[in-house]
């Protein structure tokens, strides 16, 4: 009979193709998921923000009835 130890031996012998590929699929999806969580986190940066605050806009009409439109306006871009 044999013993518990070439049986399982033999076993990897058997199976080596199949067991090289499980461990070759399973080190690539490793390698993959720390790639993409290393570029998130680069992404994950505040973005540059250019604001600008315009000043007020006014204008008068010459009529008996003068009109004052003050504007404010605020412009934000982010990148």
């Amino acid at each position: 009979m044999k013993s518990i130890f070439e049986q399982i031996k033999q076993w990897f012998i058997d199976n080596q193709t199949d067991i090289i590929l499980v461990i070759g699929v399973a080190l690539i999806s490793l390698l993959s998921f720390a790639m993409g969580y290393i570029v998130a986190k680069q992404q994950e940066k505040e973005p540059i923000k250019i604001e600008k605050r315009d000043t007020n806009i006014r204008m008068h009409t010459n009529d008996t009835n003068i009109s004052i439109i003050s504007i404010n306006s605020y412009i934000s871009i982010d990148l």
